[in-house]
């Protein structure tokens, strides 16, 4: 048998050096392209790039080139039209394109794949395509902020209690807490911005982990693909995969924090709570029972953080025990990455949405704040103003709450001869303390609870975020 026969008869991209075709079962489970066709077009920019380069350096004619070029355009527009028939026996969305490509310009289209290797090339559309994602991601994690910022800036005045342990702690505003939402998440698009750095980084030209003994030209091809630099040890550019393992480690961050608010807003649109009302359009009723109006969003948020949780693990075991260079279990980064970026896209994208729709219910937040002696911190603050030892002061506070329970009334409820019961120190100024609105209005520092603090910690959130979409 020739080798071209050989070849024809096993696999045209390595079937020379083999003597029989692949098992058929070997040949789908080792095959990508039902997934990997994702990149298609991730993997046409980097070929357009890499054919360029190559006739900058000589080793395309020019009109190989532009051979390649338009031949690579004809084939990207089948696949933009679903006019692309994809085979599971040309392995991967790579091959596939390739021999599109013969098929349209003959043997040039042959020349396309010199000096670059299927390891490093996947590690390049990888690249292009989580670059691409990111700034997705970040677009619509710049929008969730941006209704948070506006929502809390509304609702700087509206008190509701603070909890810890879930039970009642100390008054503050919903806008207060709507920020401490808006921070977990500056902190995530810090997270994300910094990943991106360590994406925009290009594999391509180590060819299959050695490099390639033709003349290329690395930094041309980093700067048609906007890539900030070429990697720099071959071997570590087509065997790395920190930059997936650190974006849905990110993913893991951003939906941890995602569940956290998914929580409470699912407490808060209880009937126990009803702190807050979330528009029809992002709930969903029940098949049974007629009066119900379930928070369905925020509750599969709060579980898809789960599913993200297990891609991390999975990247992070799929990486452990890889020598150098590239393995082909490398295949496997790919659908945890995908659905990584699809769950965060789509989870952002109903926050965003759902949030500025938000209607705070504030007679009932007030009501609640009344509720579990929420002031009774601010009574032992005033008592060690007044000279009292803070730990002597605790004591008076837990007297009068012991009170206040047995008779059914709240610190601000109580006469100013029931709370002299407790301390001489005490005086008719007491009750500016014992108000809510008094108390969160008294925490006058930066990050405090009093309204024009929540105000302008709002406009430091706005100039922040627009200072980070500056860095995009």
């Amino acid at each position: 048998m020739s080798s071209s026969q050989t070849s024809n008869s096993t696999n045209q991209s390595w079937g020379g050096r083999f003597s029989e075709p692949t098992d058929a079962f070997v040949a789908r489970f080792t095959a990508s392209v039902d997934f990997d066709r994702r990149l298609a077009l991730h993997d046409i920019q980097g070929s357009r790039a890499h054919a360029t380069m190559l006739a900058r350096v000589g080793v395309l004619t020019e009109d190989e080139r532009d051979a390649i070029l338009g031949g690579l355009d004809e084939v990207a527009a089948e696949i933009e039209d679903g006019r692309f028939e994809w085979s599971v026996a040309l392995e991967d969305v790579h091959m596939n394109i390739e021999a599109r490509l013969t098929e349209k310009i003959g043997i040039t289209g042959k020349k396309l794949h010199t000096g670059r290797s299927r390891n490093d090339q996947v590690a390049t559309d990888i690249r292009l395509f989580l670059r691409d994602e990111i700034d997705t991601v970040a677009a619509e994690l710049a929008r969730l902020r941006e209704g948070l910022i506006e929502l809390a800036d509304r609702e700087a005045d509206t008190i509701m209690p603070g909890f810890t342990h879930l039970q009642t702690a100390q008054p503050v505003t919903f806008g207060h807490h709507l920020l401490a939402w808006q921070e977990m998440l500056a902190r995530d698009h810090e997270r994300l911005l910094d990943c991106r750095k360590r994406v925009n980084v290009l594999p391509l030209g180590a060819a299959a982990l050695a490099g390639t003994t033709y003349p290329i030209d690395r930094h041309v091809t980093a700067e048609l693909l906007g890539f900030e630099r070429p990697a720099e040890n071959s071997l570590d550019a087509v065997s790395d995969r920190d930059f997936a393992i650190e974006f849905t480690s990110f993913a893991s961050l951003l939906l941890m924090h995602l569940s956290r608010m998914s929580e409470e807003l699912v407490l808060w649109t209880s009937a126990q709570f009803d702190f807050i009302d979330l528009p029809d359009r992002f709930c969903t009723g029940s098949s049974i029972m007629p009066q119900k109006k379930n928070p369905d969003v925020p509750e599969l948020v709060r579980g898809k953080s789960g599913r993200v949780y297990g891609h991390l693990m999975s990247l992070l075991t799929l990486m452990k025990s890889q020598p150098l260079a590239y393995n082909k279990d490398n295949q496997e980064d790919k659908e945890p990455l995908f659905d990584t970026v699809t769950t965060v896209q789509d989870c952002l994208k109903a926050f965003a949405d759902m949030v500025p729709a938000i209607e705070a219910k504030a007679d009932n937040m007030f009501e609640a704040a009344r509720k579990g002696f929420s002031t009774a911190t601010d009574l032992a603050d005033y008592l060690v103003r007044r000279g009292v030892a803070f730990r002597d002061a605790h004591e008076i506070v837990g007297q009068s709450v012991a009170h206040g329970l047995r008779e059914g009334k709240d610190l601000s409820e109580m006469s100013l001869e029931e709370l002299q019961g407790f301390s001489s120190a005490i005086d008719e100024d007491v009750f500016e303390v014992l108000t809510l609105e008094g108390s969160v209005a008294a925490r006058q520092h930066i990050g405090g609870t009093a309204p024009d603090q929540v105000r302008a910690a709002a406009q430091r959130a706005r100039e922040a975020l627009t200072a980070l979409r500056s860095r995009d």
